[in-house]
């Protein structure tokens, strides 16, 4: 089935969404969330984002930190770049360790913003990023984010915005450390970018380019360029469907599309 959009308005966000994604009249949107209208939210979740300024430095928990505050999970995500505007940078870890009294002293005084290892970005470029990491997505970015289905974000440094801080919250599940999970890198079309805990993620031009796709479960599948056809379902970019291992998929000539699971 194609799953519903939900645009989330954010003082990030951008009013110049491309047309693909429905008409927004102005309004200044960050992410677009997709999701089944089911009593129980799917384990994964499918987001569009467009930047305009920095996102605030923040960090996600682990299951265990997010289940002892009472949430159902925590949140591991993977961020696929799709266009970078010359200059674009995402913050992924420190540039060196940081104790936890270091971190909330520079998140409180903003000294954070300097320590935070802020790396070019361009088309393609992928990373995953594990509960815990310290991390910023920068202005002039549009990608995809997959992750666990959970809403659970501490904001340790947010530029003098008027919105919340977390710090206590965030300081406790951060690891301030340099980032180095191999789970990142540039995109090659038809591999897998992540096998990872809760998700694996490919960029493919087929679905015959995941050689082992599961019989059973749901199958997230969010086209890039083209489209893609299952079960009477047209879906293009802009969508996101989610259908069982069973299902025959069809993609267009020169479709492309990123497949969860």
């Amino acid at each position: 089935m194609k799953l519903a959009k939900h645009f989330v308005e954010k003082p990030w966000g951008r009013t110049d969404i491309p047309a693909e994604f429905g008409s927004l009249r102005g309004r200044r949107v960050g992410e677009i969330w997709y999701s089944a209208e089911t009593k129980a939210p799917l384990p994964i979740l499918v987001k569009w984002l467009f930047t305009s300024e920095r996102l605030s430095i923040q960090v996600h928990p682990n299951d265990a930190q997010a289940q002892a505050s009472g949430m159902p999970s925590g949140k591991e995500e993977c961020w696929y770049v799709v266009d970078a505007e010359p200059g674009a940078v995402i913050g992924i870890g420190t540039t060196r360790p940081l104790s936890s009294e270091e971190l909330y002293a520079a998140s409180l005084s903003g000294e954070i913003e300097g320590l935070m290892d802020w790396k070019p970005v361009k088309a393609g470029d992928y990373f995953y990023i594990p509960a815990g990491t310290v991390h910023a997505i920068g202005a002039g970015i549009t990608l995809v984010e997959v992750q666990q289905y959970a809403d659970i974000t501490y904001r340790l440094y947010d530029y003098g915005r008027d919105r919340e801080l977390h710090l206590d919250d965030g300081v406790a599940v951060s690891s301030a450390t340099p980032y180095t999970d191999a789970r990142s890198g540039r995109d090659s079309l038809g591999t897998q970018l992540v096998d990872g805990p809760h998700f694996q993620l490919w960029h493919v031009r087929d679905i015959e380019d995941v050689p082992a796709l599961p019989h059973s479960g749901n199958i997230w599948i969010t086209p890039l360029s083209g489209h893609i056809e299952t079960d009477g379902e047209v879906a293009a970019k802009g969508d996101c469907i989610v259908m069982s291992g069973k299902a025959t998929v069809t993609f267009s000539s020169g479709a492309t599309a990123l497949v969860a699971f």
